[in-house]
């Protein structure tokens, strides 16, 4: 089983985060992804996977940061991405939710850092993980207009929230899609218009990836509690539920599907 979107680099685990990955690995965990959301998290992404065999490392700037990145932001990434354990560019994409902490950043200043990460991303090629929020016909629109700086199999999109066309549209293009801890949670997000359990019965379940976002998006029964990759396992079962499907077989397949879109990551 693999959490292939977690936040272990970040502050929330800054006191225990060995801790963490141990009670990961002693649950059934077998890799653990961490991703940067700008460049110095991406570096202690970085330091994370260098210090654990199981862990890895995605790096990129978030589209919250795009106003705000360092100066030589394009020319670090660059040498982050050369790392043995670096296996993707991101958390990248695009953002058009309010947050009450960072507003929304000018889309054009998200659509320039994007398409920068997407050229960087083939020079390494590397694959891309795409953090899409209220975004998805821009989003595709960029893709599609960049479409010879995609891989075969170009990435996937962490914490997928579209609707169904948009969906169809990732799929045809060759992306994965992982669901979190949020597809247990009752009712729409604000201003989405398509159910996560929807979205995860009309992917094919070998398009589908499983991560946690921690130390966001905790699932229930635990949520309001901080998350941590230990509780993929809930995601999960969760699917295999709405699917009726042994979780042993979700387990399999999605762990499977990392391997296929993360190909520099040994099995």
């Amino acid at each position: 089983m693999i959490d292939v979107h977690c936040h272990l680099n970040f502050h929330a685990y800054k006191n225990d985060v060995d801790a963490v990955i141990r009670e990961a690995l002693k649950n059934g965990l077998t890799r653990i992804i961490n991703v940067g959301t700008k460049i110095d998290s991406s570096g202690e992404a970085v330091k994370l996977a260098e210090k654990y065999d199981e862990l890895y490392a995605i790096v990129g700037v978030h589209p919250h940061h795009a106003d705000k990145h360092e100066e030589n932001w394009l020319a670090s990434l660059d040498t982050l991405a050369t790392h043995p354990k670096v296996i993707g560019i991101g958390e990248c994409g695009m953002d058009y939710y309010h947050y009450k902490s960072n507003g929304i950043v000018d889309p054009k200043q998200q659509k320039e850092i994007f398409i920068k990460q997407i050229e960087l991303a083939y020079k390494h090629k590397l694959p891309l993980q795409i953090h899409n929020r209220q975004a998805g016909a821009d989003v595709v629109d960029i893709l599609k207009a960049h479409k010879r700086d995609l891989l075969p199999i170009p990435g996937m999109f962490h914490c997928l929230a579209v609707d169904i066309p948009v969906l169809d549209q990732l799929l045809d293009l060759g992306f994965f899609v992982g669901f979190d801890g949020n597809i247990t949670y009752p009712g729409l997000a604000p201003g989405e218009t398509t159910d996560l359990r929807d979205l995860a019965l009309h992917a094919p379940l070998d398009r589908i990836v499983l991560e946690t976002d921690s130390p966001f998006l905790t699932p229930i029964p635990h949520r309001g509690k901080r998350n941590t990759p230990s509780y993929v396992i809930i995601v999960a079962e969760y699917i295999a539920g709405i699917r009726h499907l042994p979780v042993e077989q979700v387990i399999a397949q999605t762990t499977k599907n990392v391997y296929t879109i993360f190909r520099k990551m040994a099995k």
